[in-house]
């Protein structure tokens, strides 16, 4: 009996793995490359594949995951000439993944690796359609952060709430079942992968968040400075905005159609 049990265990982990492709989108991240490959292997994370998609990194980002592709289930993909943005790379990764569920996160090691096995529990179980690495609910923290990134950010997160029911749209941390994003999610470059995804799902999915501790990158140069972030929170505006918008008239128009019909 005990013998039996074990072999369905296995059989279950070997299946698990098979079904999961990790995606990291990646931009001049060579020295990231090779630590975050090795703290997924120490992680014991079940998953068929590591799909980088690097945005026209011009350090040696390629060549430290070419050299890696040897000895490790890892894929390049080349974004040249192809849809440009994080949101676009994901989505390139989406669709050349041959796993049926997806893990993305980024390249710098801001994301707890030792946390994925977590997100991708309550997909496994099939209690949970998305996953979603939260830094704003108990048990989440940011680290290192500077006053005016932490307000920007939870400022565009608690805009997104009433929209999204999530604490931390913005997290580019999660889970889903690949099928549900190509199906969901923007076609190209979507501004948000996991805002839009929801947003689109229109409250078919079912999204759990899992507390995470975001880490400041040691290595490399950080791409976020309060210029950028400036820019991405009015760009952020601007999306909620037309979210919000398109809701109002959608909402209009079942009324419409609802008073035709008394009539």
């Amino acid at each position: 009996m005990f013998a039996i049990s074990e072999r369905h265990r296995m059989i279950d982990s070997s299946a698990q793995a098979q079904s999961v492709s990790i995606i990291v989108p990646t931009l001049n991240e060579e020295e990231n490359i090779a630590p975050l490959v090795s703290q997924i292997t120490a992680c014991a994370v079940p998953f068929r594949e590591i799909l980088f998609v690097d945005d026209r990194s011009t350090d040696a980002t390629r060549a430290e995951i070419r050299a890696l592709e040897r000895s490790h289930p890892i894929r390049l993909i080349d974004q040249d000439g192809a849809d440009v943005g994080l949101a676009g790379a994901i989505m390139s990764g989406a669709r050349a993944a041959k796993g049926e569920i997806l893990l993305v996160m980024d390249a710098d090691l801001s994301h707890p690796s030792e946390r994925i096995n977590d997100l991708l529990a309550p997909l496994f179980a099939g209690t949970a359609d998305l996953v979603v690495g939260s830094r704003y609910i108990k048990g989440g923290s940011t680290q290192g952060w500077p006053m005016w990134r932490r307000i920007v950010s939870r400022a565009g997160a608690a805009l997104a709430y009433p929209l999204t029911g999530l604490h931390d749209s913005m997290c580019g941390f999660f889970a889903i079942g690949r099928s549900r994003l190509l199906e969901l999610a923007p076609e190209t470059s979507g501004f948000k992968i996991v805002f839009e995804t929801i947003v689109r799902a229109d409250g078919t999915l079912r999204v759990r968040e899992i507390p995470i501790t975001f880490r400041e990158r040691i290595r490399g140069r950080s791409k976020m400075s309060l210029g950028v972030a400036l820019r991405f929170f009015f760009r952020w505006m601007r999306a909620m905005f037309h979210h919000l918008l398109r809701a109002v008239r959608h909402r209009e128009q079942l009324q419409d159609r609802r008073s035709a019909i008394c009539r």
